[in-house]
C-alpha cells in the first residue's frame, strides 16, 4: 500500500489546528523534521502561536521577516564575513529561507531575537462577522404567546386608525 507523507505541510502550517490534529491522528510519522534552521511551533493559547527558530550567529540585520499572501517567510544571510581557516567547521553559517503557510486571519504581531533564538508571535483574529453566534430556541408555547402579542398590537393599531 502506498503511503503519503504530509509532514512538510503539517510542520509549516499555522492556525490549522483541527486539520493538524486530524493529520496527526490519521498518519503516524516517526521521521524527524529536517532542514536548517531548526524551529518549534508553539500554541500559547486558543488564538495565539509562536514560532521559534534557532538562528545562532545571525544578528538582527542578517534576518528578514516578510508576510505576503498568507505566507510567512524568514530569510537569513550572513555573507562571507569570516576569513578564518578551520581545522573543522561544524557551525552552520549558511543562508536560509523558511516559509510557513498561515491560516486565514492569522497575523504576525511581533518578532524578538534573544540568545540566538528568533521568536515570531502570531495571533488569530477572526472578524466578528465570522464568529459563531448562539441562536436562542423558542418553545412552541413561547412562539404562540409571541404571535398572540403581535396580533394584539396589529389589532390595537387598526383600532387606533379607525
Amino acid at each position: 500500500m502506498n503511503s503519503v507523507d504530509l509532514t512538510p505541510l503539517y510542520r509549516s502550517s499555522i492556525g490549522f489546528d483541527r486539520l493538524a490534529s486530524l493529520l496527526d491522528s490519521a498518519l503516524t510519522s516517526d521521521t524527524t523534521p529536517s532542514g536548517y534552521p531548526p524551529y518549534n511551533i508553539e500554541i500559547i493559547d486558543e488564538n495565539r502561536y509562536a514560532i521559534t527558530l534557532a538562528v545562532a550567529g545571525f544578528s538582527q540585520d542578517d534576518l528578514d521577516i516578510q508576510v505576503e499572501k498568507g505566507v510567512l517567510t524568514v530569510r537569513g544571510s550572513q555573507g562571507d564575513k569570516d576569513e578564518s581557516k578551520y581545522l573543522y567547521h561544524g557551525i552552520a553559517n549558511r543562508t536560509f529561507e523558511r516559509k510557513f503557510n498561515l491560516a486565514d486571519y492569522v497575523e504576525v504581531t511581533d518578532a524578538d531575537l534573544t540568545n540566538g533564538l528568533l521568536t515570531i508571535d502570531l495571533v488569530k483574529e477572526i472578524p466578528e462577522a465570522m464568529k459563531p453566534k448562539s441562536i436562542a430556541i423558542n418553545t412552541k408555547a413561547q412562539a404562540i404567546e409571541h404571535k398572540t402579542d403581535s396580533e394584539q398590537k396589529v389589532t390595537k393599531a387598526n383600532k387606533a386608525t379607525n
